[in-house]
């Protein structure tokens, strides 16, 4: 086991502790946002065909070199061609065909004029421009080439990528299970919703922002109830807990207290502790360890401070367990738009927005950076990261940071 490691020995253990849950196939229309357990490669071309962008007339780009306002050129209409038709005369010299849009090119045609700029009746079109071999065409492949990576294994699946799944005519795509995890709430002060706190007593906030956390990790968490401060009692819902969930978060129990049993209940379980604290703040109180090869995060019961260390953390490796790559959060530099006026002996994390207000990624610190104040994540969406040894941080100063 170690001691105070850094976040990024932290990050490094827990990610080499953990890989993604396993597949299985779910149908198109519930697929969106799951996470794709394999390359999706194009089984054909997209479009199928050469095709119209618009409603219009096609020719031969050859008929119309000449055309001009004062010399316009009359072409034979051969037939129309909706939307899902196919031509049955090929175009040839003098002659077009009306089409509508997507409709295949016919053969012989090589251009193709919007409606809007031609003069038109029942049996003929009137061009008074030329047109170049090309003009207005979709090409066989144009969108998509059969053969290429659409998508890699590991992306999410969005708008575009669920169309281009339909385009393939996938029907039943192949996912990583969402992996189900359980969220813990250790302390003998801690009520449910609902109960009206006696004297001592605090509602449990951690249950409702860990499961959030999970979910935007593309996790899928399962409440296992609260359990006082009695190592026995935290060391049965450990074990139970592990036999039908992927992963455990619990919250609480994690400092050096006389109540504070959770590293003890891992251990009388049978886990194997990673790690016992982060060199961070806020988050520095954690305990991870592994049971039968799945992860149990021990967060801090305050709040800011559990979900710091969930940010920093933990997130990078419940993403990593719902098949995400890439997994690791996205680096940017920021530039802190407003002071902050505290020392910075350890690591620290600060919590903010994002402004690109000024052509460039600002953060806007949350008012209180405190361990306790849960009102400073609400709206944010970017943490800095402020060397240890540092001193207080002036406005414009540049810093590491990422996107949660």
């Amino acid at each position: 086991m170690k001691e105070k490691v850094t976040y990024q020995e932290a990050q490094e253990l827990i990610l080499n502790a953990v890989t993604p849950v396993g597949e299985e196939k779910v149908p198109l229309e519930t697929s969106f946002r799951r996470v794709l357990a394999g390359d999706l490669i194009a089984a054909e071309n997209v479009p199928a065909f050469d095709r119209s962008p618009y409603d219009g007339y096609a020719f031969r780009a050859e008929d119309t070199k000449e055309a001009s306002p004062d010399h316009p050129v009359t072409l034979h209409i051969l037939e129309e061609i909706a939307a899902g038709d196919v031509s049955h005369i090929p175009v040839t010299e003098g002659t077009a065909v009306r089409l509508m849009t997507g409709a295949p090119i016919p053969e012989g045609a090589d251009a193709v004029c919007k409606y809007e700029d031609t003069v038109f009746a029942e049996n003929e079109v009137i061009l008074s421009s030329p047109s170049k071999p090309g003009d207005n065409i979709i090409y066989e492949g144009e969108d998509v080439k059969a053969g290429s990576v659409l998508a890699q294994r590991g992306s999410r699946i969005d708008t575009g990528i669920i169309g281009m799944l339909a385009a393939q005519h996938v029907v039943h795509p192949e996912v990583f299970r969402i992996p189900v995890v359980g969220v813990l709430s250790t302390g003998s002060e801690l009520v449910e919703l609902g109960e009206m706190p006696e004297p001592g007593k605090i509602s449990n906030t951690n249950r409702y922002t860990i499961s959030a956390a999970l979910e935007e990790c593309g996790c899928r968490p399962v409440y296992r109830g609260i359990v006082g401060d009695f190592p026995d009692e935290i060391a049965a819902c450990i074990a139970e807990a592990l036999q039908c969930c992927d992963a455990l978060v619990m919250t609480g129990g994690v400092s050096v207290g006389k109540y504070d049993h959770t590293m003890q209940a891992m251990e009388q379980a049978g886990a194997k502790i990673l790690f016992n604290g982060v060199k961070m703040k806020p988050g520095m109180a954690c305990t991870y360890a592994v049971l039968n090869g799945k992860l149990i995060a021990g967060l801090s019961g305050n709040p800011a401070s559990s979900l710091t260390n969930f940010h920093v953390i933990a997130a990078s490796a419940f993403r990593k367990l719902s098949g995400r790559d890439p997994y690791l959060p996205e680096q940017i530099q920021v530039t802190l738009l407003n002071r902050f006026p505290k020392k910075s002996p350890g690591t620290r994390f600060l919590r903010g927005t994002l402004d690109l207000s000024e052509g460039k990624a600002g953060i806007r610190l949350s008012e209180d950076q405190g361990n306790i104040i849960l009102r400073s994540m609400t709206g944010s969406n970017v943490m800095a990261v402020v060397p240890a040894g540092s001193g207080p941080q002036e406005v414009g100063t540049m810093l590491e940071g990422f996107l949660l």
